[in-house]
């Protein structure tokens, strides 16, 4: 490691140790006056014509000053023994190879420093970042708001990083786990807000604590540790209240097939949950995820993943432009999480290396935020129109790839942009709802391998601490679905979606029995068709 790399892992430590208890002693009044009351501006809806899961309350003054009060030793304690928890569940449990750690391990970490790791898409794009949000919740839940927490989750993962395995540290995990966590962090804090109430006892008071830990486990360690998981008191308890939010939960069938390939059909069960959080057209608001969006999709089809989809839009701040009776416009800052897993559909493939990849795709894009406009149009009384167009930086995505195979990675690590748009058209009061939306990415891997690599060697042959192929890839994921009531909150929804990914592999040459091909182009399209019911809550 040269010293450019020491000075940073020296920076971020210090950082973490020296000046996160400082923070505690800082006057955060107006940051922490935001966080917890730009959510809810009044008692009521600005809006009727939405779907709401229940009346709106504003937060309790009594609980919005007792959360302000900040433990640091109970944060970081939990913070660490979070990760000495995990690390002996790893080597006594799991037996894994790299939990046997020793001081030898630990200054090696140090020498050799941070490289490009080759475990799963699902373990670096989703499961680091969940780790992430227990750190992220440590802060959180003892008092610290959203930037202040997010120091715990970098700390977090650096102590993980460089202490508790006998591998390198890794590159992409000290980005996606801290930035990923934020996102899952603050929302799982979020709907643990909305379970929790002091005021009840007995069997509710133990079923919400249950529910409040199984969605936040960090938090309800906390309410443990500090008591408040059996206190009653006068006031539910919560830091935000009851803030405007609709959830719709699907359940049906789904059925997957390649386009312009002959692949065949795979069908089965999906189910789908939508949650909205906040007031999407708030006047102003400086509070992080005072209104969020999340998306989580799920499937029991044979030979694909079980986690196929999830989606994290989170506002950072915004400024209502446009408020008028039947037209609102909302500008803002937002976070993204972007999370879309596949595999093969039919594995008898042809054998040549040209041809597309058995898997279509995957796509895991942890530390994206961007630009974003919403806005609503109600040109009749019986038709409603909202939309949204995001335009985001990746700082870290990961992209399916063709070619570089390696352990469990089959993806290229890089950066690039995405941009979001759609919008859902509303008749009759919600009786009847068409939704149309796209998504694009553009990922560029920043430093391939030697594009002479020869790939008639063997696999043990096949470059390490790469970010993968020399490539630019775009992935397009399109979806259009319709909505009929057909008795109270119970809908019927129908609709398809189309994956799109191109990959250009930029001076790449591979070799393929007598021929070469010089930097090849694959492109690969899934098709998706969903019957379901939709409950709105």
């Amino acid at each position: 490691m040269n010293n450019m790399k020491r000075l940073l892992l020296l920076v971020i430590i210090s950082v973490y140790a020296a000046i996160l208890p400082a923070y505690s002693q800082i006057d955060t009044d107006t940051l922490e006056k935001a966080d917890t009351l730009s959510v809810i501006s009044s008692g009521k809806l600005r809006f009727q014509d939405s779907h709401t899961v229940s009346e709106v309350v504003p937060p309790d003054s009594i609980d919005v000053a007792r959360y302000r009060k900040k433990h640091f030793w109970r944060a970081a304690g939990e913070t660490v023994g979070f990760n000495i928890g995990l690390w002996a569940f790893d080597r006594y449990v799991l037996d894994g190879h790299y939990a046997y750690i020793s001081w030898s391990t630990i200054k090696e970490n140090f020498r050799h420093g941070f490289e490009w790791d080759d475990d799963h898409l699902h373990t670096n794009m989703f499961d680091h970042p969940y780790n992430g949000s227990i750190f992220f919740n440590a802060g959180r839940s003892n008092g610290y708001n959203f930037w202040q927490s997010e120091l715990f989750a970098i700390g977090g993962s650096a102590m993980w990083e460089m202490f508790m395995e006998c591998e390198y540290p890794s590159t992409n995990d000290i980005i996606a786990t801290p930035v990923g966590g934020a996102a899952i962090g603050e929302v799982l804090y979020r709907a643990s807000d909305l379970i929790i109430d002091d005021r009840a006892s007995g069997g509710e008071r133990f079923g919400r604590e249950l529910a409040a830990f199984v969605v936040n486990p960090m938090r309800g360690l906390t309410r443990i540790f500090s008591g408040d998981a059996w206190k009653k008191r006068n006031t539910p308890g919560r830091n935000f209240g009851i803030p405007p939010i609709s959830v719709e939960l699907s359940l049906g069938g789904r059925l997957l097939t390649l386009w312009d390939n002959d692949e065949g059909t795979k069908a089965g069960v999906a189910a789908e949950v939508n949650i909205e959080y906040g007031d999407k057209f708030a006047e102003t608001t400086k509070a992080p995820y005072d209104y969020f969006t999340f998306l989580l999709e799920v499937q029991g089809i044979k030979s694909q993943p079980l986690l196929s989809r999830a989606e994290i839009v989170g506002r950072l701040l915004s400024k209502e432009i446009v408020d008028k009776k039947d037209l609102n416009l909302n500008v803002g800052l937002y976070q993204h999480f972007d999370f879309f897993d596949s595999d093969t559909i039919r594995e008898e493939r042809n054998s040549s290396k040209l041809f597309p990849c058995a898997v279509p795709y995957k796509l895991g894009a942890p530390a994206s935020v961007g630009g974003g406009v919403m806005f609503r149009y109600k040109p009749l009384p019986i038709m409603r129109i909202d939309g949204f167009l995001h335009l985001n930086g990746i700082a870290l995505a990961g992209i399916l790839t063709d070619f570089y195979r390696d352990y469990h990675r089959n993806y290229n690590w890089g950066s690039g942009f995405s941009i979001k748009a759609g919008a859902n058209l509303n008749l009759w009061n919600d009786r009847l709802s068409l939704r149309l939306a796209n998504q694009f990415y553009k990922i560029y891997t920043w430093n391939g391998y030697d594009s002479d690599f020869d790939w008639s060697t063997t696999p043990e042959g096949k470059p390490v601490n790469v970010q993968g192929d020399s490539s630019n890839s775009s992935f397009n994921h399109f979806e259009a679905s319709f909505s009929y009531d057909i008795w109270k909150r119970l809908y019927f929804t129908a609709g398809f979606d189309m994956y799109i990914r191109n990959t250009n592999y930029d001076g790449l040459t591979i070799r393929d029995g007598g021929t070469s091909t010089i930097s090849p182009h694959i492109e690969s399209k899934q098709l998706g068709f969903h019957l379901m019911l939709t409950y709105k809550f």
